[in-house]
C-alpha cells in the first residue's frame, strides 16, 4: 500500500472527526430533543447531506454496482424510482409528522391506532436493523477497505480474519459517533463526508472511462456507447434484478417505506427547523438522487468492460477502485468509503435507540422515566445493539451472490406492511386499531409464505404490491365492518413553524420531470423509442428551473428595494 493512500485516508478522516467536534462541542445531549432530534435545528442543506450520506453506503456501492456488473444500467431504478416517494415525503408524509411534533414513526402509529401497535412495528424494526441491515453495512463496508487497502495482506491475515477486524474496527467506530455525540453529531459528519463522497464517487466513472478509452475520456466514451450499448438500457426485462412493471409497482411501495416511514431516515426531516426547510431538504435530496445512475450504477458496468472474470460480481466496486484511481485518491476515497460506512451504521444505530428509549422502554419498562434517563437507556441500547450487529456482520459471506437484493428481500419481510397501514392511518380516519395489527401480521406472513416457504416463481417486487393490495382490502373491510368510535384528527402540536415551502408543488414536478428525462433519455440504448419523451420531459425540466430562478431572484429584488 502506497505511503500517499495511508496520508490521504488518515488525513480526510481526520478532518471530518476534528469539524464535528468543533460543530458539536457545546451542543446539548442530554435531553430528547437534544440527543435523538438535534434540537430541531437542521437546515435543508444538512438535511440533504445527511440524508444522501446515511442512503449512499457500501451496500449499495459494493451491491449495486456488482448487479449492474451483471446485468447493466436497468438496475437503477433502486436509486432513480426514489424520487417518487421523496416527492411524497415532502408533500404529504412530512407536514403530518411535523405537525404532530413526533419523535419517531411509532410515535405516530401509536396515536393513530393504539400502544400494542406500536410496540409491534418497534420490534419489526430493532430486529431488522440489527440483524440484516446494520451486518450488512458492516459486511460490505469490510469488503471494501479491505480490497482498497490489502488489510490482509499487510497483516498477515486470511480474508476472513482481516474482513472480522474490520468489522470490529467500523463497528467501534460508527458507535462511538452515535452514542456519545447523537443526532447533531452525526449529521455534521455526514456534511463533510457527503463533500467527499460526491466529489470521490464521480472520480470513479471519470477515471474508469480514462482506462476504457487507454488514456483518452472520450474514446472510453465512445466504447462505453458503442460496445455492448445495450447494458446502458434503463428498462429492465423480466430477467433482469428490476424488471420495469415492478420498479413502477413493488419499487415504489419499497422505496416509500424506506424514504416516507423508515425512521433511520426520516429521522433527519423530523429534526428540521420547519417545515419549509424540511420539505426542501426532502426535494434537494430527490435532486442529488439524479447523480446516483453515475455514481453507483455507471462503475459496475464500466468494470464489464474492463474486468470480465472477476470471481464475484460484488468485487467489481472495489476492484475499478484499486486498479484506476491514482495512488492518493484511493486513500482519499478509502476515506470517503469509511465515512459513509460510518454514517450509515451510527444513523441507523441512533434511530434504533431512539425507538428502543421512547418506545418499549418509557412505554413499558419504566413509564416514569426521565429525558436524562431516556437518552441514557438509549446509548447504552445503541451500545448492546452494535456489538449484536458486529457479531452477526461475519455471517453473512455466507449470504446469496448479489447482496443488495438479498438485502432488500430481506427487508421486504416488514416494509410495505409498515407503510399501508400509516398511509392507511393518514387517509381513513375510522379504520381501527384491530385493523393495523391483522394487516401487519398478515403482510408479514403472507410474504414469507410466498417468496421463501412456497417459493412461487415471482419476482418479490410483485409479490410486495401483492400483499400491499392485500393488506390495503383487508383494513377497508375491516373499517367498514368496525370502525373506531370517533374519527383520528390531525392536531397541530406547535412544535414547528407550519408554512411550507412556496415553490414545493414546482419543484416536485420538476423532480419528476428529471428522473422521467434519464429514464427515456437510457432507454434509447435498449432499443426503445423514447426521443419524445426525452424532449418534453427535458424542456419541462428547464422551463422549471428558469422559472424557479427567475421568481426567486424577483422575490429577492422586491425584498432589497
Amino acid at each position: 500500500m502506497n505511503i500517499l493512500q495511508i496520508i490521504s485516508f488518515f488525513f480526510f478522516t481526520s478532518l471530518v472527526a476534528l469539524v464535528t467536534w468543533w460543530k458539536v462541542r457545546k451542543n446539548d445531549t442530554h435531553t430528547q430533543q437534544g440527543y435523538f432530534l438535534a434540537g430541531r435545528s437542521l437546515k435543508a442543506p444538512i438535511i440533504a447531506a445527511s440524508l444522501m450520506l446515511t442512503n449512499l453506503s457500501t451496500e449499495q456501492l459494493v451491491g449495486l454496482s456488482g448487479q449492474a456488473y451483471k446485468f447493466g444500467m436497468s438496475v437503477m431504478a433502486w436509486e432513480v424510482i426514489s424520487a417518487i416517494p421523496l416527492v411524497l415525503l415532502a408533500l404529504i408524509f412530512l407536514p403530518r409528522y411535523l405537525q404532530r411534533g413526533i419523535i419517531t414513526i411509532p410515535d405516530f402509529i401509536e396515536e393513530r391506532y393504539d400502544k400494542t401497535t406500536r410496540i409491534l412495528v418497534d420490534c419489526c424494526f430493532l430486529i431488522a436493523t440489527g440483524v440484516c441491515f446494520l451486518p450488512i453495512v458492516l459486511y460490505s463496508g469490510s469488503l471494501a477497505l479491505n480490497s482498497l487497502f490489502h488489510v490482509g495482506q499487510l497483516t498477515g491475515l486470511s480474508s476472513g480474519s482481516a474482513t472480522i477486524v474490520m468489522v470490529f474496527a467500523l463497528g467501534a467506530i460508527g458507535t462511538l459517533y452515535a452514542v456519545i455525540g447523537g443526532l447533531r453529531a452525526i449529521a455534521v459528519a455526514d456534511v463533510v463526508n457527503g463533500i467527499g463522497l460526491v466529489i470521490g464517487g464521480l472520480m470513479v466513472p471519470f477515471f474508469g472511462l480514462i482506462a476504457m478509452g487507454n488514456g483518452s475520456f472520450f474514446a472510453g466514451l465512445d466504447k462505453l456507447t458503442l460496445e455492448h450499448a445495450e447494458r446502458l438500457n434503463s428498462i429492465g426485462g423480466a430477467h433482469d434484478p428490476v424488471p420495469i412493471g415492478a420498479a413502477l409497482t413493488g419499487l415504489v411501495l419499497v422505496n416509500t417505506f424506506y424514504w416516507c416511514t423508515n425512521q433511520g431516515i426520516v429521522q433527519r426531516t423530523l429534526a428540521a427547523k420547519n417545515l419549509a426547510e424540511g420539505q426542501k431538504g426532502a426535494l434537494l435530496t430527490a435532486l442529488l438522487k439524479m447523480l446516483d445512475p453515475l455514481i453507483l450504477v455507471l462503475p459496475g458496468v464500466i468494470a464489464y468492460h474492463l474486468y470480465q472474470n472477476l470471481p464475484k460480481a460484488d468485487m467489481a466496486y472495489p476492484v475499478l477502485v484499486n486498479q484506476i484511481l491514482p495512488a492518493p485518491l484511493v486513500g482519499f476515497f478509502g476515506a470517503v468509503l469509511f465515512g459513509a460506512i460510518i454514517s450509515v451504521f451510527n444513523g441507523f444505530l441512533n434511530s434504533a435507540s431512539t425507538l428502543f428509549s421512547m418506545g418499549i422502554y418509557s412505554r413499558i419498562i419504566n413509564p416514569d422515566a426521565t429525558s436524562s434517563k431516556q437518552v441514557l437507556v438509549g446509548r447504552y441500547f445503541g451500545l448492546g445493539l452494535a456489538l449484536v450487529s458486529v457479531a452477526v456482520a461475519p455471517t453473512i459471506a455466507n449470504a446469496p451472490e448479489g447482496l443488495y437484493s438479498w438485502m432488500k428481500q430481506l427487508n421486504g419481510v416488514y416494509n410495505v406492511p409498515l407503510v399501508t397501514i400509516i398511509i392507511m392511518g393518514f387517509f381513513f380516519p375510522r379504520i381501527p386499531a384491530i385493523a393495523a395489527k391483522i394487516a401487519l401480521l398478515l403482510g408479514i406472513f403472507s410474504y414469507i409464505l410466498i417468496n421463501y416457504i412456497f417459493h412461487f416463481p415471482i419476482h418479490f417486487l410483485y409479490v410486495l404490491a401483492i400483499t400491499f393490495c392485500l393488506n390495503v382490502l383487508v383494513m377497508l373491510v375491516i373499517g367498514k365492518i368496525a370502525p373506531r368510535g370517533t374519527s383520528f384528527i390531525f392536531r397541530d402540536s406547535k412544535a414547528v413553524e407550519m408554512t411550507p415551502w412556496r415553490w414545493v408543488n414546482v419543484a416536485s414536478i420538476g423532480i419528476i420531470a428529471a428522473m422521467v428525462f434519464i429514464y427515456a433519455f437510457l432507454a434509447r440504448f435498449g432499443g426503445w423509442n423514447s426521443i419524445w419523451l426525452c424532449w418534453l420531459s427535458g424542456i419541462t425540466v428547464l422551463g422549471i428551473c428558469g422559472w424557479l430562478i427567475f421568481s426567486g431572484a424577483k422575490k429577492n429584488k422586491q425584498e432589497i428595494a
